[in-house]
Order: structure tokens, then sequence, then C-alpha cells
């Protein structure tokens, strides 16, 4: 096939001729910045507004409840450090999982070092977290319980509203990263009971570059960001006008076609995965197979390496990825494999291929019939068995 295939949409999404028809004027003409008092910055300070309405009514919030950054990962760390900086007088105490992003793990560490205690929440071998283990792990000193809402290298869909009812009956402040899942699946933050959310723009056909935070009324947070009094003094420096925009319309454009996108995407990963299992041997299925995202096939293919398989599908005009794209550059293995007890040797051949817009049947196909011979060259050169990791 000598179309490029893409199948790495949990790493980016290709952003959307109408999200940038929508953002072009404030890329060109409507340049004036937002916190002007004249007319062009009054204009661009209005579909700021806009925006923050749109976002908020797709989350069943307040607009004023919404904090724009420059991604999440910036919402990551505003709810992580925002948070237990404000609430240092009640206690130093943080509950996470070992799979969360390192948007969130990384925040984590940097805490652990200047006088906070975490704790890392054990996973089962699907990647869920038991809300009775987050029940157990709150005390006294308890300011946050983080957990995302969809793992972005296996795809498991977390239970964050039995989580919160946990969290709500202790009195604990709860954020999850929904950076995988806000404009896929549904993400009211009534119904999910959380007091924070992460979204980026560029995971739904948004530009890269901006985001939001979703902060509940009332939750106590201390700006990470300082040098100026924009949103609402949370977060300091001039508006991303046009980006701000572009996400806007890519919220609006989901809310549309969420649900038969859903549909769609989910009948095109049971359709791989199985194919996969049926053509390969030895295939272990990373995630839950019910409780997932639609549109994540993630697998193991014990005996290749997946630096090879990657190389050897780009040969072949398909983009995909081993694991998280803000870890591509590291040899370590997934961090999410190792903590659902992959052990470290099969976790090196993890293959996540992830759908999205422009994902066909007749590109899956082509997938089912070039990935099998590259597994069987790919072993054959390799110094491992098919047997999960022992050595010939």
């Amino acid at each position: 096939m000598e179309k490029s295939i893409y199948m790495d949409y949990a790493a980016t999404t290709p952003m959307r001729s109408e999200v940038l028809d929508a953002m072009m004027p404030y890329l060109t003409d409507e340049f004036g910045n937002p916190s002007s008092l004249y007319t062009l910055g009054r204009r661009s300070r209005g579909v700021i507004e806009e925006a923050r309405e749109r976002i908020a009514a797709f989350l069943g919030a307040d607009p004023r409840e919404i904090v724009f950054t420059s991604g999440g990962t910036e919402a990551d760390n505003f709810a992580v450090k925002g948070t237990v900086y404000a609430n240092e007088k009640k206690g130093n105490h943080i509950i996470t999982t070992p799979i969360e992003h390192h948007a969130v793990l990384a925040p984590c560490h940097y805490l652990e070092k200047r006088g906070f205690d975490v704790t890392y929440l054990p996973v089962d071998e699907y990647g869920l977290v038991d809300a009775a283990d987050v029940a157990e792990a709150i005390t006294e000193k308890t300011v946050l319980v983080s957990v995302m809402h969809a793992n972005n290298e296996i795809g498991t869909i977390e239970p964050i509203e039995e989580i919160s009812k946990v969290t709500r009956e202790k009195k604990v402040l709860l954020h999850t990263d929904a950076v995988q899942t806000f404009g896929h699946i549904p993400t009211k933050v009534d119904v999910l009971g959380v007091d924070m959310l992460s979204m980026s723009a560029h995971k739904l056909y948004g530009p890269k570059g901006v985001g939001a935070l979703y902060v509940r009324k009332g939750t106590k947070m201390v700006p990470v960001m300082h040098g100026g009094s924009q949103e609402q003094n949370r977060r300091g420096g001039t508006h991303n006008v046009a980006g701000i925009v572009g996400f806007a319309k890519a919220v609006e454009l989901a809310e549309k076609e969420m649900g038969a996108e859903a549909t769609r995407l989910s009948e095109l990963r049971d359709y791989l995965i199985a194919g996969i299992v049926e053509r390969i041997e030895d295939v272990r299925v990373n995630g839950h197979s019910e409780k997932r995202l639609p549109n994540n096939a993630s697998v193991c293919l014990n005996g290749a390496e997946g630096e090879a398989i990657l190389l050897s599908l780009d040969m072949e005009n398909i983009s995909c990825s081993s694991g998280s794209a803000c870890t591509s550059g590291t040899l370590d293995p997934s961090h999410v494999l190792l903590a659902i007890g992959v052990p470290a040797e099969v976790a090196h051949s993890s293959l996540r291929l992830t759908f999205g817009s422009t994902t066909t049947k007749a590109e899956i196909n082509y997938v089912l019939e070039v990935l099998p011979p590259i597994i069987t060259r790919l072993r054959a050169m390799s110094p491992l068995d098919a047997s999960w990791g022992k050595k010939c």
C-alpha cells in the first residue's frame, strides 16, 4: 500500500480543516491581546470566553471552572502542584498510581524530594485501580488523589465514578487526567465526581499547544505559572487565542460525532486484535477487554523487539508506536506494562496501534497482512525464543 497509514492517534491527531478555518482570523487580522482594553483586544477576549463556555458545557461545568493551559502536561502539573501547595496546612500526602502519565508521575517525584509523601496504588493485570485500595490508602494527611480516566498506553478505563464516591466521603480532592478520553467518551464532571480534570486539544483534532484544567468551584489552588492576572489569577501568561478558538471548535465537532465514532472505532479495534491473535502465536493483549478506549489496541509480540517492529512497519508506510510518545526516546521498558506484571523482556516487544477519523477496515487488513511476516522475521533473528523471554 503506497498510502501512508497513520495509527498513532493516542500520540496526536491531525488538525481538522474546520478547526484551522476557525483559527485563521486569530492568526492574522484578529491579533489583539485579550488583556488589552481597546476594541481589538476585547474581541479576542470575547472569543476566549465563548470558547470557555463551549468547553464547560461539554463537561457539564460552569465556565468559571475552566482554566486554559498550554496542554495536558501543564494541566496535570497545575492539578498536582497547585493543589498540594494550597493545602499544605491540611497534610502532605498524595495518592496516585504507577501507570499514570509522566505529567503526573514527575510532579509527584518532584514533591517527594520536597517532603511530600506519595502512595502509588497497585493495579491489577488489566491496569485497573480498586476503589477499595483508594479508601484504605487515604489518611488524615491526604490532600489529593490523582487517577487517570484511561491509560494512554493500554487503553484501560479506570473506575473514576467509584473512586470519587470514596474521595467525597473522605473529603479528599480527586483529579483525573482525561487527556485520552476527553472528546472520545463521556466526561461529564458531575457524573465522574471529580474536582479536577485535565484535557488537551491535540488529542481530538485540535491544535497543539493548548489545553485546559477543569477546577471545581471552591477547590483551593495556587498558580504554578506566575506573571500575570489571566485566568482569574490562576495562570499567568498571554492567552493562545487562536489555539483556544481551535480547541473549542474541535470540542464542538466531537460533541456531534463522539457516539457514532466510538462505536465505529470499537469495531475496528476488536477486529484488529482478533486478527493479530489469530495470525500470530504468543501474543499478549494488554489492557482490559471491555473497559477500554474505543480506539486502542495494545499487544506484546514476544521475541520481537519493539523498536524493530516499529521501523519495519514504518517501511511498510504504517505509523504507530510501542507506548507513550512522550517516552519514545528512552530504552527503558514501559512503566505501565511493568506495573501490570509484564516481564521487562516482554514489555520490550510492545506495540500500540490507535485509530481515528481516517482509519478504515482496509487499512486494518493491510496491517494484518504485513505484521505477521515481520514478527516471524524478527523472532528468527532474536536471541530469545517465543516462550515469554526464556533464553534459547
